[in-house]
């Protein structure tokens, strides 16, 4: 361990001054991972040295603690902070980084520390903690009452800043679509939060940090909002009314000031998120979809086909507006007519995407200027950045003047702000290459500082003098290999080899002798050494504190490159769009008020990029409604691409809803407001969940949240159970959604089931479809189209054999399938389901206007306190019921 002299460990059976410190700082921040800086080393220390030499791969050792024995120690440089800090981060560690608060040259005693910044998975400046692609949310839940909670959404690194209230799935569908990176939550809801939120979708444990319960309090909470934004109420940001949103963004707020992150200006207002503007997706049709990330191993997302973004603060975006398409068609229409207008505009577009590509993360980097954490080097991107904003809104006044009946080109070219006179002044003031840090000198120009410009005469000037004066001691001695230089022991010295040490003149003062040479000074060189290191010294000093003056300047600025920040963003979102659209030849999408959805010759987004050279896409048409084709049955065999056909749908509704052009060759889209998915098998095992469990709550999930412009897609229902549950199953849910009193939701119902064709005969909204096969000999050909009837085979043992199942096995199964498929057993099955009441009928049965059964029934039911009524009397009185209605 590198430490002081002053900083020595104490004598055996005393505690250290400097464990003393240690164990002040540490019992400050419980559960956090100390990085103690001593001289050039952060260390670690205890548990802490052990976890980080684990998670760091760094040698642990010990060393004596005075009287308290040995404790475990593991260090690495100061210099290799950004490399190790990422990765104890992303192991879920919360890491205060405590620092040396003042020159160990001037401490009298102990150097005093303290934390500057405590780094936590969901609070990080670090570009190499953070993805610049995806943002990095702290998220806080609040548990209310009667299944309410309070969520809200920070990222820190680009001051966004969301709220929300709802019941368990709106919240569990919020944090699947955010993805935080850390979860806080009162301390007493630990086991609720377990329960509902305690894992993503995919498995995924969240981080996450309970704090008490005091915290979690609406006066709290409100008035720190209030004392932040500095307004005398939250009406301003639409929130007024939201007590649960409020408690979890007040305890953002307070964690972000017990995490020593008090310059907190970026973060300038609180949105509202509001549920019934966004389609509902919830967890199972996030992953189902794969969305942002596939649930197969080398799979790709639809991000990955649609982000052509080429700045982070869009790629950030493309992801937002996935994960929330709007269901608002104004809204929807504003973004496709921008799309289309970038589409139809070749020059346009690739010049924007040209000045878009030079702008960096204009977002993050306004945010490190308002905390005041910007280096030299970041402000020249800003520079760089702010210096397209110009080019970009003269380029939309211009496309506004032939096109002058394009709002968005006005509104996007009066939001962008060129903030000219801080451009200027980086430009005028900063170096185009100055260092990484900003206390090393070497940032400001030439020109701006008169006592600057001297003491750069002096530092620079000084330093050919010394070689003047090298010159001439040379000439005047005679030593030929006498040299200048310099070290931070000694200064600077004159060096001569012990060959030539007898002409040394008498003058020269010896400071140091090595086995070949001994060092001097002189007079004069001690002097011009003085000028030049007070000189460096004070150059650094004025140059902090005019580098320090221009991030002050350049933070009155923040609103106005925040909002040119979220320009961009939009821009480069619907610029990517507009690519994508081009590339892949998509068309624009018909938005309508109706409850029709037809999609002509839809083509699956992801698929039809995975397809090997030459080989077409097999496009098809699906149309829903709610009055003639409101479910259609496909049957088909596995492999022939009727999950591909369910996810094509959803994903081109999706797209659509999300401003994007859509693979088809038209598409009506009637406004969806929710999609559903029930697809693929997806055990839970660890939460001792089987794959029939599973897909019966994601089922239920379905039914129970059922609208009039819901989309459903269900695919194999009821097959991880015996055959007539599955069928019974499958058959009960089509009647359901079918009959739905109030929700009338267009459905795609893929099945193995084929007894479910006969639902068609009974049902009016109903229809048969199934993917096409063709037989040739004893092979099967996947034709991969949608026509209609029902399919009566499936096809399975032919899959088989092409998936390689020994010849013995195929033959023997044949057989088996030939003999069941001549027996009678099926058709009286079908006949069976035929015969079984409907659901409707169930009821209607047993409350027949005019039945003396059912008169006597309702009579019973009216005379019946439910509130007095007990468990027993209960079970008593269904009974006798039971018994009147036989």
């Amino acid at each position: 361990m590198n430490t002081s002299t002053k900083e020595k460990p104490a004598k055996k059976g005393a505690e250290t001054p400097l464990n003393r410190q240690y164990n002040q700082i540490k019992a400050k921040y419980p559960g956090a991972m100390l990085l103690f800086r001593v001289g050039d080393f952060y260390e670690t220390f205890g548990e802490d040295a052990v976890k980080a030499s684990k998670i760091l791969g760094i040698v642990l050792t010990k060393r004596n603690n005075g009287g308290t024995g040995e404790t475990e120690l593991a260090g690495f440089p100061h210099h290799s902070l950004d490399t190790y800090l990422p990765k104890l981060v992303r192991a879920g560690e919360r890491v205060a980084i405590c620092d040396q608060l003042e020159d160990p040259a001037m401490a009298k005693g102990i150097v005093r520390r303290g934390v500057t910044e405590l780094v936590t998975p969901g609070v990080s400046f670090n570009d190499n903690v953070l993805d610049t692609r995806r943002n990095n949310y702290l998220a806080a839940i609040h548990f209310a009452k009667d299944d309410q909670f309070g969520i809200a959404f920070l990222d820190v690194s680009t001051g966004e800043f969301l709220t929300a209230q709802g019941n368990a799935a709106y919240v569990d569908k919020l944090l699947q679509s955010f993805n935080p990176s850390e979860v806080l939550y009162c301390k007493r809801n630990r086991q609720e939060f377990t329960a509902l939120f305690g894992s993503s979708a995919s498995g995924d444990k969240f981080h996450t940090y309970s704090l008490e319960d005091w915290a979690f309090t609406y006066d709290f909470g409100y008035n720190f909002l209030k004392q932040h934004f500095q307004t005398s109420s939250l009406k301003g940001f639409g929130i007024e009314g939201m007590p649960d949103g409020i408690i979890a963004a007040g305890v953002i707020l307070h964690y972000l000031n017990e995490t020593e992150h008090k310059d907190l200006q970026h973060i300038s207002r609180i949105t509202r998120l509001e549920e019934d503007r966004y389609v509902w997706l919830d967890r199972f049709t996030i992953r189902n979809l794969e969305l942002v990330a596939s649930t197969q191993e080398g799979g790709v997302p639809l991000i990955q086909i649609l982000d052509q973004s080429v700045t982070p603060m869009g790629a950030r975006l493309m992801r937002k507006w996935l994960m929330l398409p709007l269901k608002e068609k104004s809204l929807i229409e504003e973004r496709l007519n921008m799309v289309d207008l970038l589409k139809e505009d070749a020059d346009l577009l690739d010049t924007m995407v040209q000045h878009l590509k030079q702008i960096g993360d204009l977002e993050r980097l306004i945010s490190k200027v308002a905390v005041r954490r910007i280096s030299p080097r970041e402000m020249v991107q800003l520079k760089k950045s702010l210096q397209h904003i110009l080019p970009v809104k003269e380029m939309l006044l211009t496309a506004l003047s032939q096109k002058p009946d394009s709002p968005s080109l006005r509104k996007y070219a009066d939001q962008l702000n060129p903030v000219t006179f801080l451009l200027d002044r980086i430009e005028s003031e900063l170096r185009d290459d100055p260092p990484a840090l900003s206390n090393q000198g070497g940032m400001i120009k030439s020109g701006i500082n008169a006592e600057l410009d001297e003491l750069h005469a002096i530092a620079y000037t000084g330093k050919d003098y010394l070689l003047q004066l090298q010159n001439r001691e040379v000439q005047q001695t005679g030593i030929s290999s006498l040299k200048v230089a310099y070290n931070k022991v000694f200064g600077y010295y004159l060096e001569v080899t012990n060959a030539h040490k007898d002409r040394v003149p008498a003058d020269w003062i010896r400071k140091q002798t090595l086995v070949n040479a001994e060092r001097y000074v002189t007079p004069e060189l001690k002097e011009y050494e003085e000028k030049i290191l007070n000189a460096e010294e004070q150059i650094f000093s004025i140059e902090s504190r005019m580098f320090n003056e221009l991030v002050l300047a350049a933070g009155e600025y923040v609103g106005a490159i925040q909002q040119n920040a979220r320009v961009v963003s939009i821009l480069d979102v619907l610029s990517s769009f507009a690519r994508i659209a081009v590339k892949n030849k998509y068309v624009r999408p018909d938005i309508t008020d109706s409850k029709v959805l037809s999609i002509k010759d839809g083509r699956h987004p992801v698929i039809e990029q995975q397809l090997p050279p030459g080989e077409p896409y097999v496009p098809n048409d699906i149309y829903l409604d709610d009055e003639t084709q409101q479910i259609i049955i496909i049957t088909g065999p596995n492999m022939a691409g009727k999950s591909a056909l369910l996810r094509q749908t959803a994903l081109i509704v999706l797209m659509a809803q999300s401003g994007s052009f859509v693979p088809a060759s038209s598409a009506e889209i009637g406004l969806i407001d929710k999609i559903f998915t029930r697809v693929g098998a997806s055990d839970n095992l660890s939460r001792g969940e089987s794959t029939f469990m599973v897909e019966m709550t994601e089922t239920a999930s379905i039914l129970n949240n059922l609208s009039d412009r819901s989309l459903v897609l269900m695919d194999e229902i009821g097959r991880g159970t015996s055959t007539y549950d599955g069928v019974s199953i499958a058959w009960s849910i089509a009647e359901f959604l079918h009959e739905h009193p109030q929700a009338r939701a267009k459905t795609l119902f893929a099945t193995h089931y084929h007894e479910l064709n006969d639902l068609a005969n009974d049902f009016p909204r109903i229809k048969n479809y199934n993917v096409a096969v063709k037989e040739v000999g004893n092979k099967v050909i996947f034709v991969r189209k949608l026509k209609e009837g029902g399919s009566e085979h499936s096809f399975g043992i032919h899959v088989a054999q092409m998936a390689g199942m020994p010849p013995g096995i195929v033959s023997r199964a044949n057989e088996i399938m030939h003999k069941l498929e001549s027996s009678s057993i099926r058709e009286s099955n079908k006949e069976k389901i035929r015969e079984a009441p409907r659901q409707n009928e169930l009821a209607l049965k047993i409350l027949e206007v005019g039945d003396p059964k059912s008169e006597a029934i309702k009579e019973k039911l009216r005379n019946i306190d439910v509130n007095r009524l007990t468990p027993i009397e209960a079970l008593l009185k269904l009974n006798e019921l039971m018994k009147l209605a036989e």
